[in-house]
């Protein structure tokens, strides 16, 4: 049996973990393992791999490309000075953002950056894997809400960009 699911199925599963009091869950289909594991006095942690790309190679970690959601299927809590005419960039995945391709390479994008479909913003590191995050609109960067080399949650905003 094939198993696909889509960002909104993987949102209202992980919503339904979150509501539960299941502290360990996995879900295995030919090509990802989903993993959740919280512990009560803490947050939670979501670990995703993809087992088509060795975690263990020699030489520079893989890439792998996600696109990223220009609006999330269930839009969170207003922020204080967002702005509706904005395309909001979410991390799919829990994990570390980076602005850049590597430490000594310029950023991806910069505040006022004109960016095409399909062009990478930046990259979010999971489980050692590098993934890039690809915009799905043309437009200008209007904000970077996430500062380099820092943890995000699933879904949370990382910049915000005005489409043209």
């Amino acid at each position: 049996m094939t198993m696909n699911l889509d960002h909104e199925e993987l949102h209202r599963l992980l919503a339904t973990l979150a509501e539960s009091d299941i502290q360990e869950f996995r879900l295995e289909g030919e090509d990802f393992c989903l993993e959740v594991k919280r512990n009560l006095g803490t947050s939670s942690d979501l670990i995703a791999s993809n087992r088509k790309i060795a975690s263990e190679d020699i030489g520079s970690p893989p890439q792998s490309k996600i696109e990223a959601s220009p609006v999330p299927s269930t839009p969170p809590p207003s922020v204080p000075g967002s702005r509706s005419d904005l395309v909001e960039v979410t991390a799919p995945m829990v994990g570390t953002f980076y602005r850049a391709p590597g430490p000594e390479e310029p950023p991806f994008v910069e505040i006022g950056s004109r960016i095409n479909v399909g062009q990478a913003v930046c990259i979010l590191e999971a489980m050692k894997l590098m993934n890039e995050l690809e915009s799905e609109v043309s437009g200008e960067v209007i904000e970077i809400l996430v500062e380099n080399g820092t943890p995000v949650e699933f879904g949370q905003v990382l910049m915000r960009l005005k489409s043209v």
